[in-house]
């Protein structure tokens, strides 16, 4: 295996970690696939990009809050 191989399937497995932290994982394909294509028509610096921005953040935040209380 080559090592631009195991980059892109090491990417593959966190984008599809973060479908998962989403609570996403049971969603259609198209509907995940629409709204990050929406997801990507939002400039950044925008009050929407800012906005789930930091709503990322909050979720990072409070997983690894979580598994220091583990």
């Amino acid at each position: 295996m080559t090592q631009g191989h195991k980059r892109e399937i090491h990417e593959k497995t966190i984008l599809g970690g973060l479908i998962v932290k989403a609570g996403l994982k049971n969603a259609d394909r198209a509907f995940l696939l629409g709204a990050l294509i929406q997801a990507s028509q939002i400039p950044v610096g925008t009050v929407e990009h800012d906005r789930l921005s930091a709503l990322g953040t909050q979720a990072f935040r409070a997983e690894a809050r979580a598994r220091i209380k583990l």
